[in-house]
């Protein structure tokens, strides 16, 4: 804008001297000072020349701006829509809380009495597996027929409550069973007596699981979406002993 500016002056100090040139035409001048005329009539028009190509450059510039102002007003726009529909499943400080509520739950399980910090230091090296929340083109390939009304974000929440009750089991599993209470030795017990020579290594869950941590329905709806999931490969079914075992994959 400078440059602008400054030719501008230029061209306004240039049409001040010209003027005052004309002002003394009345008189007869002489050559010289008719040739210093046409000389800067010449410079004039250089100037001029340069004024209009620097305000092409500054419409350019501006309409350049304009653009980008659109652009990250759009780009503005779309990360306010992204950030008031960010779907419920998404992880965000879920393992942070997780942690934490975990802690909590174990210190209540063993009546009060704080987990040691050997105890918490083993459990932070042994990683639960949890089951990936399903992809929106892993949704869309789903028969109808076998989705029926189940919505997408329905789906991943049945996910994420298989996720809490594979990792409040383990949880209880990995613990020492001298430091839990009686609820949780009996879970334990339970926890061990399910395990087969096919689930040796493997992370599964039962109904009952479902029930003991979480709020979710174990009923026909819930059954249909344990299909769904084993459509996408998530888990698989192991039966045995009058129990349905299902093993995330």
């Amino acid at each position: 804008m400078s440059d602008l500016e400054d030719i501008s002056q230029h061209v306004h100090d240039k049409i001040s001297f010209i003027q005052q040139m004309l002002d003394l035409s009345v008189v007869e001048l002489p050559q010289p000072k008719i040739k210093k005329l046409g000389q800067e009539f010449f410079s004039l028009e250089k100037l001029l020349e340069e004024l209009e190509r620097c305000v092409d450059q500054q419409k350019k510039q501006l309409d350049h701006l304009k653009a980008l102002e659109e652009y990250f007003q759009k780009a503005l726009e779309d990360v306010q829509h992204i950030k008031d529909n960010i779907p419920p499943h998404i992880p965000r400080k879920k393992d942070l809380d997780r942690g934490k509520e975990t802690v909590r739950n174990l210190n209540e399980a063993t009546d009060g009495r704080p987990v040691q910090a050997d105890n918490i230091k083993q459990m932070s090296k042994t990683i639960i597996k949890e089951m990936e929340f399903i992809t929106m083109p892993e949704f869309e390939s789903i028969p109808q027929y076998m989705k029926g009304r189940v919505s997408y974000d329905q789906l991943n929440a049945a996910v994420d409550s298989i996720n809490i009750a594979v990792t409040a089991k383990y949880k209880i599993l990995h613990q020492s069973v001298k430091t839990l209470n009686n609820h949780a030795r009996k879970l334990h017990q339970r926890f061990k007596d399910q395990q087969t020579k096919e689930t040796k290594g493997q992370y599964f869950i039962v109904e009952d699981d479902i029930r003991e941590f979480t709020q979710t329905k174990v009923d026909k709806r819930f059954q249909g979406i344990l299909n769904m999931l084993r459509h996408c490969q998530r888990l698989r079914e192991l039966r045995g002993g009058g129990l349905i075992r299902y093993m995330l994959l």
